[in-house]
Order: structure tokens, then sequence, then C-alpha cells
């Protein structure tokens, strides 16, 4: 870890997630911020990109995805495209992130995913993201044991956020 308990934070996205990450973590942490659009910037869909951005970044305590696509779609709707769309998107860009970025994280640091409400509690047109998102989860509980050098992994799960009132109408209940 970094020096008096501050540790070196790589925090992948920048949207709603991703900011409310970075406000939370950057007053006691060296938070550093990555996405499509930032520099260094990644896309995680890109396996050389994931590559690079650990290259450019180097050793970390912590790594933070808070990215996934996902088609939203009348299940009538949903295509095999769709569906493998959702696990490229949102399953396997960030477990090639905890993949690729294993040697760059240090002994008894963390890799933290995020998932989503869908995983249980599904709307409507949410089918591909309710799979996704459970599928992410499930791997979290099968890999985190597995984890070497004390690494461990996690899968948040957000509520519908306060900064998201788009979405607030379909999850009526939920805290904000």
């Amino acid at each position: 870890m970094c020096h008096a308990g501050r540790m070196r934070i790589l925090i992948i996205g920048t949207g709603h997630v991703g900011s409310a990450a970075r406000a939370a973590l950057e007053a006691s942490h060296d938070v550093i911020v990555a996405s499509r659009s930032t520099t260094p910037a990644v896309d995680i869909t890109d396996q050389a990109s994931i590559q690079a951005l650990f290259e450019t970044v180097g050793t970390v305590d912590a790594v933070v995805t808070t990215v996934g696509k996902v088609p939203f779609k009348p299940l009538a709707d949903l295509t095999r495209d769709d569906l493998e769309a959702g696990l490229a998107g949102k399953v396997l860009s960030q477990i090639d992130v905890v993949r690729i970025g294993l040697p760059y994280v240090t002994d008894g640091g963390s890799f933290t995913v995020t998932s989503g409400v869908l995983a249980r509690e599904p709307i409507r047109t949410s089918a591909a993201a309710s799979m996704a998102n459970g599928a992410l989860e499930t791997y979290v509980m099968a890999a985190a044991p597995e984890m070497p050098r004390g690494i461990r992994l996690n899968a948040v799960s957000p509520s519908v956020l306060a900064s998201s009132p788009q979405h607030h109408a379909a999850f009526a209940g939920f805290p904000r």
C-alpha cells in the first residue's frame, strides 16, 4: 500500500457509478480514472487496450470497474447477437480486467466489479441485462476463493442512483 494508508486505486468508468466511486475515494486515496475518453484511455471490450492501460498505470492496490453495456429490448425482440453483446459488454469485459490486471495488483489488493440490481429485480426489457448481471455475480462467487496472493474479488450491485432520475419510475420503492 501507499504511504500513510493511502491506496493507489484505478477506477475504470466515468459514468454515474464511476463518478460516485471517485467522489467517495479521492479524498483519502490516490485515484486514477480511465475510460474511453480519459488519459489514460481504455476500451475494456478490447484486451489489448486493457493490457496497455495496466502497462501505463503500473502497480495499483485496487481496481474498480464501473462499466458495462447491455441491450434493453422486449424479450421477443432479443436476438442471439443482443445476448452475446450483453455478455461481452458487461461480463467478459470486466472479467478481462481482472484476468489481465492480476499481475498489476499488489498482494492483498482488490478488484471490485459492478453488477446491478437487475440480477435480482428484473424489469421489462431487462432480460439481457439481468442475465449479464447474474452471470457476473456468479463468476465472482466462484472465482473469489481462487484469487492468488490474498487479492480480493468482489461484485457490487448498486441500487438505482439518485443521479439517474430517468430510471426512478422503473424502480419504485428502491433507495436512491
